[in-house]
């Protein structure tokens, strides 16, 4: 069990997945850069937060519902949780489409299990809206994508703890990534960001 002082941003999960560096320049060197896709998704979220509850069908909606677990080290906010009278459904909003990649679905299920922790509750699943779509993608939380989650979240505390930004690994998926012209993927290779600004300044 993790403590107060303990707790990481329930979003780091999600980076981790991508991107190892692209976390630590995150959540370790406090950096943020922004490109379309970061902006849409902003703009999106900024939306679903802008309400703050609604009741229809005997479904209460909650949206920016505050999270926490002890248990995985985490903090954060959850877009909408819908409760019923037996079951309790996150939801998380996406500004693309599915992805193969099981990035969504481990943040979607750390959501859950924060939940089951504070309600004392089961979770059997979620969804993921994504907005290309406009359709939501039922998500189960089986034993596979939980063991998942929980290794995630200890993945995250470790390079955290470690307080070292790991050298960059280019990969197609950098083009995508609003770090790429921070990170120098391509210029850095395996040095690390002093080496390389040390073989600048010495030319």
């Amino acid at each position: 069990m993790y403590t107060e002082s303990d707790l990481l941003p329930l979003s780091g999960l999600q980076h981790i997945l991508f991107c190892k560096r692209q976390c630590a320049l995150i959540h370790i060197e406090q950096a943020w850069a922004e490109n379309l896709f970061t902006a849409e998704g902003r703009i999106m979220h900024e939306k679903v937060h802008s309400e703050s509850h609604e009741t229809r069908k005997g479904v209460r909606t909650e949206f920016s519902v505050p999270l926490r677990s002890f248990r995985l080290g985490l903090i954060g906010v959850a877009d909408v949780v819908e409760f019923e009278k037996n079951s309790v459904t996150p939801i998380e909003y996406k500004r693309g489409r599915s992805k193969k990649e099981s990035w969504d679905r481990v943040q979607l299920c750390a959501q859950a299990m924060c939940l089951e922790e504070m309600l004392d509750t089961d979770i059997t699943e979620g969804a993921l809206f994504y907005g290309k779509t406009r359709r939501r993608q039922n998500i189960v939380f089986d034993e596979a994508l939980r063991r998942e989650t929980e290794e995630t979240a200890r993945r995250f505390h470790e390079l955290v703890g470690t307080r070292q930004t790991p050298p960059p690994e280019y990969t197609a998926r950098c083009e995508s990534c609003s770090f790429v012209d921070a990170c120098m993927p391509r210029k850095i290779k395996n040095r690390s960001a002093t080496a390389y600004l040390k073989g600048i300044l010495s030319s």
